[in-house]
């Protein structure tokens, strides 16, 4: 064997070698991934972060979650502001998120698994991006796979499965602070209704009737023994502004509904400019601090919006200020009741006939019921 060819296969022989122990190395590269962070210096900097953006199906954030003037607020919704709670859960999921395993590189199957260009409108994914002290970090979140995501780090082509689960919403309407308003029926003292069209009426609580101590009974009667709740007529509402030839329904119906006042939510948020309030019903809300809440309603196509002022409310005014709000259909009814609610229903004709001929047919059969008898047996 000549010198030169013992060096070729030497070298040969060398490549060989270098290329296995690389593929080792790559094998054991992949296999390292498991348990590793999908975005690693996160969770170092949760506390540093400033924005948090969504991007599905265009080449703009379609919700941006940012920090501006001490507070967290929705950029898409007028910086109005942001469900911190739901950022905070986000947050954690992404600096916990670990990969499980390494998936497809190969571009053409990433629309499968969810990780596809997050600009297309077709896009099932979607593109997260976190702004902290480092910089920015991003990753595409995809399609659901065991007990978390398929995800890829934006400008990579490796796509991974990770867990936990990474849940999001890429609505800005879905990222508000959705609570609004939270007056308990113990608190109202009235509420007045002036409706776009009809009559206005009032309900009001009724004041609390006085008793005469000295007139009290005894400890062990039967009427001491009556529920207290039976005659606390401050629980119970009248109705001013009642039709005539009508009755007021009874008290518990006047009552303001539990799902009127408190716990209200939001749905949504505009510029009060936006919706068209000229023909809006007007309901005031007078507290027994004091409060006057004055909630004016319109509704525009499905969509059911109101305006909220208080007059002793300064923190709620600010959040409320030049903002209207789309709330659910049935709690704008509860507001917003009509008058005929409140009010006995009327009697038919047909019901009233059927109630004559009733009555006339009783004493038809039981002509004495209504004779007094004049005299008394003798015993």
């Amino acid at each position: 064997m000549s010198r030169q060819r013992f060096i070729t296969l030497m070298v040969a022989a060398a490549l060989a070698i270098s290329g296995a122990l690389y593929l080792s190395a790559q094998r054991n590269l992949q296999r390292d991934t498991h348990g590793a962070a999908l975005i690693p210096t996160l969770a170092g900097e949760l506390n540093t972060v400033t924005a948090l953006s969504v991007r599905r199906g265009s080449a703009a954030p379609t919700v941006t979650v940012h920090e501006k003037d001490g507070r967290w607020t929705v950029a898409e919704r007028g910086d109005y502001p942001a469900d911190v709670a739901k950022l905070r859960k986000l947050l954690l999921a992404l600096s916990d998120a670990k990969i499980v395993e390494e998936k497809t590189s190969n571009p053409a199957n990433f629309a499968v698994i969810g990780v596809e260009d997050p600009s297309s409108p077709a896009a099932t994914g979607a593109e997260i991006s976190v702004t902290a002290r480092d910089g920015k970090h991003a990753v595409i979140i995809g399609k659901p796979v065991g007990g978390g995501n398929f995800a890829r780090r934006s400008g990579d082509n490796l796509s991974y499965s990770v867990e936990p689960g990474i849940s999001f919403e890429s609505e800005p309407r879905l990222w508000i602070d959705s609570r609004l308003l939270d007056v308990a029926v113990g608190g109202i003292q009235r509420i007045e209704v002036k409706p776009a069209a009809g009559p206005a009426y009032t309900v009001h609580r009724m004041a609390a009737a006085s008793t005469n101590s000295g007139a009290a009974a005894p400890a062990n009667s039967a009427a001491a023994g009556a529920s207290p709740a039976a005659s606390k007529s401050d629980d119970n509402f009248t109705l001013d502004g009642v039709p005539p030839g009508r009755k007021e329904a009874d008290s518990m119906q006047l009552a303001p509904s539990p799902t009127a006042f408190s716990g209200l939510t939001a749905d949504d948020v505009t510029p009060a400019g936006d919706v068209d309030f000229s023909k809006a019903t007007v309901a005031t809300v007078t507290l027994s601090d004091g409060n006057v809440i004055t909630v004016s309603g319109a509704v525009v196509g499905d969509k059911h919006w109101i305006l909220v002022k208080a007059s002793k409310d300064a923190a709620l005014d600010a959040k409320t200020a030049g903002r209207a709000f789309d709330v659910a259909g049935y709690r704008f009814d509860a507001i917003f009741r009509p008058l005929e609610q409140l009010l006995v229903p009327r009697e038919t004709p047909a019901a009233k006939k059927t109630s004559a001929t009733t009555a006339a047919g009783d004493s038809a059969k039981h002509p004495a019921a209504s004779k007094k008898q004049s005299s008394t047996p003798t015993p």
